[in-house]
């Protein structure tokens, strides 16, 4: 038998979610549903942490594309660098814990997989033609001036 938090959570996540702020400013500890606070909890930092992961795909394929394919050069891809950029510094400034090294380092490895695959896909390109590992880094990724192949005064 379900108990009553455990049936509004999965009946009315929306009812659930009102019960329990209105439970925490009250300072009712004991009526709150803990485990599934923890689990909501957790699923909103993966919820950020899946942010910059997918804003980091788009960046990453677009400035492979970039150096890929310099006869395909847009303005269209260099907006796209631009927004992308101006997207994960929001988010990195929203999320300051989201800047360890560690983390970092997983997203971009993790974008960078699925960004080769939408580089390949987009360019019409093998995939082997990418290189293995992200050539880019960190600092290169939030540069506003660097886009590889592109001497700065270009």
């Amino acid at each position: 038998m379900l108990s009553p938090l455990t049936k509004v959570y999965e009946q009315d996540f929306y009812a659930w979610s009102i019960q329990q702020a209105t439970l925490i400013r009250s300072g009712r500890w004991a009526e709150l549903d803990i485990d599934h606070l923890a689990e909501e909890l957790e699923g909103m930092a993966r919820s950020e942490k899946r942010e910059l992961v997918n804003r980091l795909v788009i960046l990453l394929a677009h400035l492979l594309k970039w150096q890929h394919q310099v006869n395909q050069r847009s303005a269209s891809w260099r907006g796209t660098i631009r927004e992308q950029r101006k997207r994960i510094r929001k988010l990195l400034k929203d999320n300051p814990s989201l800047k360890t090294e560690t983390i970092m380092a997983e997203a971009i490895i993790d974008g960078y997989d699925l960004a080769i695959t939408e580089a390949a896909i987009e360019t019409m390109l093998e995939e082997t033609i990418f290189p293995a590992e992200c050539p880019y880094s960190l600092a290169e990724l939030l540069d506003e001036n660097f886009y590889p192949g592109v001497m700065n005064d270009e």
